[in-house]
Order: structure tokens, then sequence, then C-alpha cells
């Protein structure tokens, strides 16, 4: 289980929103300091200012992990590998439209977003890295499942943009799990009446209910 707060949503209201972002954050070390925290805030840049980017995230905000994007290459991701405990959840198959403009695009004998995977994979083991693969792409979620044995998959799409959990759980799931499926959208907009906590509060343990059933099948619980 993991809370992956985007970070876009508190930025967006200055250094008020930062310090909520904090706020929340410390709330869950304090009340569930077992639970995995993502900060999805996608950098990435070279030298020192991805260094301070790693610093502000994984010192200062006290988050886990953090979402980093690798089109700048090595120099731009290993400042973010120099911490002990935390993890790089690279980009490498996003589940928006979008992600049919560049990342299909064939370099040399593969697609783009194979050759990140295949690069990346020499950046950090397992123990430190895991990648962005959307549930919005399953087939290649199993090709890249093939390429990555061991690797852990943060898969978001589920839900609002149309991924299938079934389709990811068959096509990503590894012996030892080896995913992180997200749902945003589908949780954070249940309702937008009074009731949201609680129906945010119920979708949340409905995909929860249903990842435990596939795990089931596959003999991991």
């Amino acid at each position: 289980m993991a809370y992956k707060p985007n970070t876009a949503f508190y930025e967006v209201y200055g250094a008020k929103g930062w310090q909520s972002l904090e706020r929340t954050v410390q709330y869950i070390k304090n009340n569930h300091p077992d639970i995995f925290i993502i900060a999805d805030a996608k950098r990435g840049d070279i030298g020192n200012t991805s260094a301070n980017y790693a610093k502000a995230f994984f010192n200062t905000l006290n988050a886990d992990a953090l979402t980093v994007a690798p089109y700048m290459g090595k120099d731009s991701v290993e400042p973010f590998l120099n911490f002990e405990d935390k993890w790089v959840v690279l980009l490498a198959l996003t589940s928006n439209k979008g992600s049919q403009d560049f990342q299909y695009l064939n370099v040399g004998e593969r697609m783009l977003h194979q050759q990140v995977l295949q690069t990346a994979t020499t950046w950090a083991t397992s123990e430190q890295m895991m990648f962005v693969v959307g549930a919005t792409h399953p087939e290649e979620l199993g090709e890249i499942r093939k390429m990555l044995p061991d690797y852990f998959f943060l898969v978001p799409g589920v839900g609002a943009q149309g991924g299938d959990l079934q389709a990811v759980a068959h096509n990503g799931l590894n012996d030892e799990c080896g995913l992180l499926v997200n749902s945003s959208r589908g949780i954070i907009y249940a309702s937008n009446g009074s009731d949201f906590a609680v129906r945010a509060g119920e979708e949340a343990q409905k995909l929860q209910q249903q990842m435990a059933e596939l795990l089931k099948e596959k003999g991991l619980v």
C-alpha cells in the first residue's frame, strides 16, 4: 500500500500549499508509519538542480520515493539515487494518450520506452528503482514484465483513465507481486458532496479488495 500525493495540487497554492503538503506527509508518517509515500512531482534536471530537488523531497519533505523524468539521461537521475532507503520511480510508459507521441518511437531495434527501461536498469537495481508503466497499455505491460521480472512497477491509469485492474494483474504480477496500482481520480472524485471522505474511502477499499482477490488467485497471499 502507498500514498502518492500529486505535488502540483499543493504547489498551486504557493508557500501555503507546500506547508500543507508537509503536514500531509507528516500526518501519514505519524499515524501510518509503515505506508510508503511517493511524491508525484516528476522532477529531473542535471547536476546541482537534481541534487537539490532530491534534498527537497527526500530530506525536507521526507518522502520515501519520487517520480523522476528520464529524458535528460543518467546524470539527471543519479542525484536522486544517492539517498539511502529512498526510491526513484522512473517514468517509462505513461498512461496518458500523449504517450503515443514519443514513447513508441523506434530507437534502433527497440521502442523508446523499452530503451529507457533497458538503460535505466544499468543505473540502479530493483532495490532502489521502480518504473511507471501505465495500466492503459496492458499488452506492453506484459512485455515489460518479461524484460524486467524483478522490478516494481507503479501502474497509474486504473479507473478514470480506463485501465483494467484484472488485465494489469494478469500481465504485470511477478512472484512477489511487483505492482503498485494507482487510482487517483476514481477515488478523489468519488463524490463532490459532503460525503466526499466516506465515498473516497469506500472506493479505495474497493480497489484494495479487488487487488487482494487477484493476489489470492496468484497464490501471493
